[in-house]
């Protein structure tokens, strides 16, 4: 009965347009990869669907700081971090990382996760106790709504960047405690939250704010720290989650916050208590990560970044005014998340298989993880793009656009 039962599922979600199917690749994250194709045989492909943002996965310096941690710490942590698995190259990145946003969150400190969306869930499901008020941005990630799912706490959305709706929420609010959630870069959009005008309003009306700087954590900001950075942003109000398998090239996650709050965690959110800790080896090598992050490497690959995001804008814009009748609309970013909507389920797949056929993987993104008819390519680009790979893009676009594929 299962299995008649999912593969009913299975083929309502075919007929959607929505079936997923993997991609494996066979070569180091790079804007240029070999897949395994339909047949099993490589073939060679321009990506523009990594959030490898810097291009550090493939830095030279972290493998070498991969296998001086191999070296250092061998294998596996063996045990949950209150067991005994929480090592010195552990402690060292949270001391780090919170050196790092102590200017922005004072009496910071830092606590490190597997992965971002452990980070999502431990953070929200933990401090959203039934004395709680949450407030929370429609277009959130996944992992912040799965962690309001588990929470206790009320939960209102509130229109996407909307602080007119999410002042009239906090004005009818009783709750002991008040908590704003919002990515900053939002991860199908590429835009930035108003999160000046969210912090005020915090301030105001007494509420903690809690970000998600998974995609503006090393992209943002002059020495690569993110949006609080990126804004000049102080306060203790603040409670920020970042991750480290992006722009840093490698995988983790962290929440940084007041001292209590982290002193909470550690002794009440379940997904840090109960798992293994996470590779010692990569919390070493994230220490070089950091590093060129913020370093003269770092600068140099942001300023590359807003380069190659002004030739990406510039040729869309152009194309969109020469083919007016299209349907096809550019979103506003000043990050390395381009999207270009589409509309259509069918038309996105078909002008995603039609760059793929001329070499270029850019996969189609569609409900549910993007709302009915906004359908879009999410197009991102990386500091190890050139020029020329841009303009490779484009003019594939363009070939499309002249030809009215998919539409």
């Amino acid at each position: 009965m299962l299995l008649e039962h999912l593969k009913t599922k299975l083929d309502a979600i075919e007929a959607r347009g929505q079936y997923r199917v993997q991609c494996v690749t066979q070569t180091p994250t790079a804007p240029q990869q070999t897949l395994t194709g339909p047949d099993g045989s490589p073939q060679a492909r321009l990506m523009f669907c990594s959030n490898d943002y810097l291009g550090l996965a493939s830095h030279s310096a972290l493998a070498v700081a991969l296998a001086e941690g191999a070296q250092r710490w061998a294998g596996g942590a063996g045990a949950s971090h209150l067991v005994s698995g929480h090592t010195g190259a552990h402690e060292e990145l949270a001391r780090t990382l919170a050196q790092w946003f102590e200017p922005h969150v004072p009496q910071a400190k830092c606590l490190g996760f597997s992965t971002g969306y452990m980070a999502n869930l431990a953070v929200i499901a933990t401090l959203g106790d039934a004395d709680t008020d949450m407030f929370s941005d429609a277009l959130n990630h996944a992992s912040l709504i799965d962690g309001m799912r588990l929470a206790k706490a009320s939960v209102q959305r509130y229109a996407h960047v909307d602080m007119a709706a999410l002042r009239a929420q906090l004005m009818l609010s009783r709750a002991k405690v008040k908590l704003i959630v919002s990515d900053t870069v939002f991860s199908m959009d590429g835009d930035l939250a108003p999160v000046p005008e969210l912090l005020r309003l915090a301030e105001e009306f007494d509420a903690w704010l809690i970000l998600d700087d998974a995609h503006g954590f090393g992209v943002l900001g002059q020495r690569g720290r993110g949006t609080l950075e990126h804004f000049g942003l102080a306060s203790e109000r603040i409670i920020l989650l970042g991750t480290l398998g992006k722009a840093a090239g490698l995988s983790g996650a962290f929440v940084v916050a007041h001292e209590r709050i982290i002193a909470y965690l550690l002794q009440a959110a379940r997904p840090y208590i109960f798992t293994t800790a996470s590779l010692p080896a990569v919390n070493h090598a994230l220490l070089t990560s950091l590093g060129l992050i913020e370093g003269d490497s770092g600068q140099h690959r942001r300023s590359r970044l807003q380069a190659l995001q002004q030739q990406f804008r510039a040729g869309v814009e152009a194309l969109l005014r020469q083919y007016p009748t299209l349907p096809w609309r550019l979103l506003a970013s000043i990050t390395p998340i381009q999207a270009l909507v589409v509309g259509r389920n069918e038309d996105v797949m078909a002008l995603s298989k039609a760059l793929d056929e001329v070499g270029l993987r850019v996969p189609g993104i569609r409900p549910p993880t993007v709302a009915e008819g906004q359908a879009r390519l999410r197009i991102t680009l990386c500091a190890t793009h050139t020029a020329a790979d841009v303009a490779r893009l484009l003019q594939a676009l363009f070939m499309l656009a002249s030809t009215q594929v998919g539409l």
